[in-house]
């Protein structure tokens, strides 16, 4: 594991792995299959990614998400990791190249669609290739009790018979008990070891309330995010595009993303609100699996989810980057009846679409609760959670509640009264003792019923028949178009056998009030800003998204902290070698030169751990000691399976740390060295502790870590011997 810690620190930035990564890692080196449930940036792909640099061969990534490969290839590369991706978007000479790469090893990581996996040309072509891994992302998808259920994630069994020897991991955000048995067989893993780490998304603040007016309800919801980065789910593809269009008038970078919208057209969409800060996609759930996009601050549903598994991945999307973000749903009984006529007008065979209404009514359930949303969801997913969370809609603002066993029993009888084949309208109007022509006309003026419910209004009684349907002693009937129908479980309640307790809803007013937001708070100084703006310069110069350059948490760690050094900068999460090196010293420039009246005070920057003596970690002192012994940094390389950059890294420490002489590592002529150092010291002064321009002015003739070496020892200066090209005292 020491190799795959030095990778975690040297290309990712990180200097410990998070929860159950490392256990992960480890088995996958070994050779095992695993079976990987992990939440929604709870760092799933490290998890096959360093294994699959480590083992020899390329790791194949099998992921459904074409339109993303870019981007996930993009970050990799952006890290100094030899990936690639072979898709339709690629024309024919790009796709060779690609496959002339996975044949020569080239390449440490190969994203791959399941499509293209599984044509035969391409099984040959693996047979000819070195794999390290499979790495199949998304696997819920291969579950027909799933919500993304994909039919060709089924053949992927296969590669275990035609790869026996290759480990296999299977990776998912949200699955519950059904749906992990069903991954695991599908997918032949019923012998891998299962990992099912938490799913507690701590920093997302739950809200749900009940639809009344859901483009006002959601204008005060957005009124608390502005320059927030989010995503809006409705159930129809007409009502997104009527959402962006209104949110638009109203102010908001807003796109609408749909299936029914030319790839074109969502592929800009999609990019733009990737690439772009501030946007707000408005979409059905074909969007948002697999986005990488770590600042999403908030997802809200104006529509019901069709299941709890549906609701915890879409509203995972947000806060991927650790910090507060919030999901916020508004639903009514309307939002039932549709996903019901959904389901039963659907294809599916009756045990599907009895699965689906079974998770429909867990979610009703969930939406009606009383109790701490966090700990229902982890519940359902079969986790405890103690106490209660303190972050959700319920623990902020704990429902009232009101005995409603009478009322229940009124709202029951008027359903058994009237037939059995009424919606809540209908029936409201009879409880109210409404003279209607409708009612008029069914004679329902004229039952038991009629009138008897004046003590409360249209909204009670619309609230008192939704938590009906909820609590399961009503159903709302897909042929009937909504009509209601008892269940078994309603006669307990109208032969008095049960009392029941109801919520009281949320009131509309005119302006919604909502609890203040868990907010991110921003520096807000122009240090902040040009941090911001500068990272977006640099990602539109490499056309990637900004938080492919860095993180907004790792842009507010150099805020807080203002490293003056590059080892200061190097110590920070989400600062790797490449990304020091590309970009290390144009940034350090900015926080070195920042006006103090621009800026809040630092905070000290925490050391990382470091097991060894003059700041050098251990598997630093390993390739010390090596070069040492006279070995070359190819041969150290070569020996201990690491990277020649990270092997350069190392010696580049050892040298700034006075432990190794420059000459004890470079073998070229004096006059070579001292042409480096020329071009170094001629560097301005805010730029000699970057070194792409002297890569450049070489033509690449040199690699970075030799350059990384001869700064090093510029840097300890002239007092130290280390700083001689001959060793010779100065």
């Amino acid at each position: 594991m020491t190799q795959a810690l030095e990778i975690l620190r040297a290309v990712f930035g990180y200097e410990q792995f998070r929860g159950q990564q490392a256990a992960v890692v480890e088995h996958l080196l070994d050779g095992g299959d695993a079976l990987v449930l992990m939440p929604t940036g709870g760092g799933k792909s490290l998890c096959y990614q360093i294994p699959a640099m480590l083992r020899t061969g390329v790791g194949i990534i099998v992921s459904p998400l074409i339109a993303l490969m870019q981007d996930q290839v993009d970050a990799l590369l952006q890290a100094g990791v030899k990936a690639a991706f072979l898709n339709s978007s690629l024309d024919y000479q790009s796709a060779s190249q690609v496959e002339n790469q996975l044949l020569s090893g080239d390449l440490d990581l190969l994203y791959v669609a399941p499509e293209r996996l599984m044509t035969p040309r391409f099984l040959q072509l693996l047979e000819r290739a070195q794999i390290a891994l499979f790495a199949i992302d998304e696997a819920h998808c291969v579950s027909q009790w799933g919500h993304d259920f994909r039919p060709e994630y089924v053949r992927l069994s296969i590669l275990h018979q035609r790869f026996p020897q290759v480990p296999r991991i299977a990776l998912t955000a949200t699955a519950d008990a059904l749906t992990r048995r069903e991954i695991a067989e599908r997918l032949g893993l019923t012998s891998a070891r299962q990992f099912v780490a938490s799913f507690d998304r701590p920093n997302i603040r739950y809200r749900i309330t009940q639809k009344h007016n859901g483009r006002d309800q959601l204008r005060a919801f957005l009124a608390q995010q502005r320059g927030n980065a989010g995503i809006v789910y409705c159930l129809s593809r007409k009502k997104v595009d009527q959402t962006a269009a209104w949110l638009t008038d109203d102010g908001w970078p807003a796109l609408p993303y749909h299936a029914g919208l030319d790839s074109a057209t969502r592929l800009l969409h999609q990019q733009r609100f990737l690439r772009e800060e501030g946007v707000v996609i408005v979409a059905t759930i074909a969007f948002g699996m697999g986005i990488d996009k770590p600042d999403v601050r908030f997802v809200a549903h104006l529509d019901l989810p069709k299941s709890i598994e549906g609701y915890y991945q879409e509203t995972g999307r947000a806060g991927r980057d650790g910090l507060p973000a919030q999901a916020w749903l508004a639903y009514g009984l309307g939002d039932v009846v549709s996903l019901r006529q959904m389901v039963e007008s659907g294809e599916a065979s009756p045990e599907r679409k009895r699965v689906e209404k079974q998770k429909l009514d867990s979610l009703l359930g969930f939406c009606e609760s009383i109790g701490c949303r966090r700990a229902a969801l982890l519940e359902y997913f079969d986790e405890a959670h103690d106490g209660a969370c303190g972050n959700c809609d319920n623990c902020l603002e704990p429902p009232h509640t009101w005995d409603g066993t009478t009322a229940a029993r009124m709202a029951l009888s008027c359903v058994y009264r009237t037939g059995q084949r009424f919606g809540v309208g209908h029936l409201v109007d009879v409880l109210l003792g409404k003279r209607t022509s409708k009612l008029a006309q069914f004679g329902h003026d004229n039952t038991s019923t009629f009138g008897i419910g004046n003590a409360h209004g249209v909204a009670e009684w619309q609230s008192v028949f939704r938590q009906l349907v909820a609590s399961g002693y009503l159903h709302a009937d897909a042929d009937s178009y909504g009509g209601l129908k008892l269940t078994e479980a309603s006669r307990q309640v109208l032969r008095g056998e049960v009392s029941i307790a109801f919520r009281v809803d949320d009131r509309p007013t005119k302006k919604e009030k909502l609890p203040r937001a868990a907010a991110v708070s921003t520096p807000g100084d122009a240090l902040w800003e040009r941090l911001r703006e500068t990272r977006l310069k640099l990602a539109r110069e490499q056309g990637v998204p900004p938080y492919v350059i860095f993180h907004d948490s790792t842009l507010r760690e150099m805020h807080a902290h203002r490293p003056r050094t590059l080892a200061e900068l190097a110590r920070l999460p989400g600062v790797g070698e490449r990304k020091l090196e590309r970009y290390g010293g144009v940034f350090l420039d900015i926080l070195v030169h920042a006006p103090t009246a621009d800026v809040h005070s630092p905070a000290p920057i925490r050391e990382a751990p470091r097991a060894g003596s003059n700041g050098l970690s251990d598997t630093g002192r390993a390739t010390l000691q090596m070069a040492r012994e006279g070995n070359t940094p190819e041969q150290i390389a070569e020996t201990r399976r690491l990277k020649p950059s990270t092997i350069y890294a190392h010696l580049a420490d050892a040298i700034e740390a006075g432990r190794l002489r420059l000459s004890e590592v470079l073998t070229m002529p004096d006059v070579e060295i001292a042409t480096i150092q020329a071009a170094i010291l001629a560097l301005p002064e805010g730029e000699q502790l970057t070194l792409k321009r002297v890569f450049e002015q070489f033509a690449g003739k040199y690699d970075y870590g030799v350059l990384r070496c001869v700064r090093a020892a510029i840097l300890v200066g002239p007092d130290r011997d280390a700083f001689n090209v001959d060793g010779s005292a100065p």
